[in-house]
């Protein structure tokens, strides 16, 4: 089962360090969290990935062109023109890059790795959030629902202060947050069924639009993941993931 990771946006929000690369080579304990991504699939056994790529594409082709020597020790013979990479550990990865374009939407990237997909099932999420999530499990609940999609849920809690505001602008409550205040996002780590791509009408169309279209037909269905989940949008959250690494606390270290 081939896994598809979207890895071709600006991460204007985090522009700190993704102006000299894009968001998921952004690395956490040294290595760039795409690579944390793969080896939470891999440890599953899914270990063909295809990475939708856009802004500054080479410098993820650059990694992965140089993927064992920067992670082996290797001897370089001059003379005999000859490069040994020693390694026991190689990961079983097969790693298709593919330019989806700058400024193209999750939907419309999707589109264009289609004929890199087949007519099988396959696995979609993005580049910037790790977990804990047991894919298999998401998977096999997939299959049973008998739905073309599969998104995992999350319950995000809410970090700030919550007013509440009366109809003419009053502020009635001023008060802590609670449980009730948190929201249900799309955490990623999808399934998704070939079908999919007759709601896909457009390069641009982001992949919102085509599960609210999916949705709407009673195509879609919700796994709630209960466990550790944590994107890295901004900073402030790279720096939470940087300390969990050095920390040595890392819940989605499953390998």
């Amino acid at each position: 089962m081939k896994v598809v990771i979207w890895a071709g946006g600006l991460g204007s929000r985090i522009s700190e360090e993704s102006h000299l690369r894009p968001k998921p080579m952004i690395e956490i304990g040294g290595k760039p969290i795409l690579w944390h991504i793969m080896k939470i699939y891999s440890h599953y056994g899914y270990n063909d990935f295809i990475i939708c790529l856009g802004y500054k594409k080479e410098v993820v082709k650059e990694f992965f062109s140089n993927y064992l020597v920067y992670n082996n020790d290797v001897t370089f013979d001059f003379k005999n023109n000859k490069t040994t990479i020693h390694t026991d550990n190689i990961d079983p990865w097969t790693v298709t890059l593919v330019d989806t374009g700058l400024s193209t939407g999750t939907a419309g990237r999707l589109k264009k790795v289609r004929d890199y997909i087949g007519d099988e099932t396959f696995l979609v999420t993005y580049g910037d959030a790790v977990a804990d999530v047991n894919i298999p499990e998401v998977v096999k609940y997939h299959k049973e629902s008998g739905k073309l999609a599969t998104i995992t849920t999350y319950t995000l809690a809410q970090t700030k202060g919550v007013l509440n505001i009366g109809a003419n602008g009053d502020v009635l409550a001023f008060r802590e947050k609670e449980e009730d205040d948190a929201a249900l996002i799309n955490a990623g780590f999808m399934v998704m069924e070939p079908g999919v791509f007759d709601y896909i009408h457009s390069d641009e169309q982001m992949d919102y639009e085509m599960l609210k279209t999916l949705a709407g037909e009673g195509k879609l269905k919700a796994y709630h993941h209960n466990g550790f989940w944590q994107c890295m949008d901004t900073q402030r959250e790279r720096q939470k993931l940087e300390a969990m690494c050095t920390s040595g606390n890392m819940p989605w270290k499953l390998w």
